[in-house]
């Protein structure tokens, strides 16, 4: 049975989500703004976190918020962190991979977690220490022991591109063993599909608190790990949305094998 967090969240998921497939047939209408150089948001992800925000706040008035849109408003022990459009570029280019992302953080620490993909109406939930879900069912990371035939996920922000050469070293490293390597746009479900064992692992430098905060829950839920380059827990959420940060997400065995070829690559050291 669902948390009385959770059921509030998936609501407002869903809410959101109805949003974005409305406006899915006029995006050459949409207003896009950039907010930083090849990072774009539209008046899309602004409707999709207003309705989220006032489904959140009906029920819990006195929580912060964190929103990718709106920035962070309020403090406080509980903070909503939320990303409307997590995939915004592909949403634009009409591109059928994005995601609603909601996660109640306390004291930095994601205790519940809700991301909703309205297209394949998957919907993954977490709460802490009672698992993760994927449309109901129990879901975990896969078991893969080490590189050799992994299929891996990874990013390339935009703000990060001044180490993208390290980063392509990196990859090419990997390519050694791994089957494949996928960008798909979506920080968000990368870590749910690491979750329930749709990816061996994930990594990402430069992810900010909206893009992950409900992915690190499932994956820690579903039996993974998650640190950042150098292996270290990665702490507690910047729940004021200002840090970036490197992730590698994984079971345990290939979450180690991955951090450690970050790291011998020399991406690592890119980022310091």
């Amino acid at each position: 049975m669902q948390k009385p967090a959770v059921t509030l969240m998936v609501k407002a998921a869903r809410a959101a989500g109805n949003v974005l497939l409305r406006n899915m047939h006029k995006l050459d209408a949409l207003n896009v703004v950039e907010k930083d150089r090849l990072d774009y948001a539209s008046d899309v992800d602004g409707k999709a976190e207003t309705v989220i925000i006032k489904e959140l706040r009906r029920a819990t008035p006195d929580y912060a918020i964190l929103g990718e849109e709106g920035g962070a408003q309020g403090s406080g022990r509980f903070t909503w962190v939320i990303d409307p459009l997590d995939g915004t570029s592909n949403y634009l280019h009409g591109f059928p991979h994005f995601c609603v992302s909601i996660a109640l953080v306390e004291n930095g620490e994601p205790i519940h977690g809700v991301i909703f993909d309205p297209l394949r109406n998957d919907l993954f939930t977490a709460s802490r220490g009672s698992g993760a879900t994927l449309n109901d069912k129990k879901i975990r990371v896969a078991e893969r022991k080490d590189l050799n035939g992994a299929f891996l996920i990874t990013g390339f922000p935009p703000r990060e591109r001044k180490n993208v050469g390290a980063q392509l070293k990196c990859v090419e490293a990997l390519l050694q063993e791994a089957e494949d390597i996928r960008r798909t746009g979506s920080a968000a479900l990368d870590l749910a599909y690491v979750a329930c064992g749709r990816a061996d692992a994930y990594f990402e430098s430069g992810v900010k608190p909206w893009d992950i905060a409900a992915g690190v829950l499932m994956v820690r839920e579903a039996g993974g790990k998650v640190v950042d380059y150098r292996g270290r827990s990665t702490g507690p959420l910047d729940t004021r949305g200002l840090m970036g940060r490197p992730l590698v997400a994984g079971n345990l065995k290939i979450c180690d094998a991955l951090q450690n070829r970050i790291v011998a690559t020399g991406y690592a050291n890119a980022l310091d």
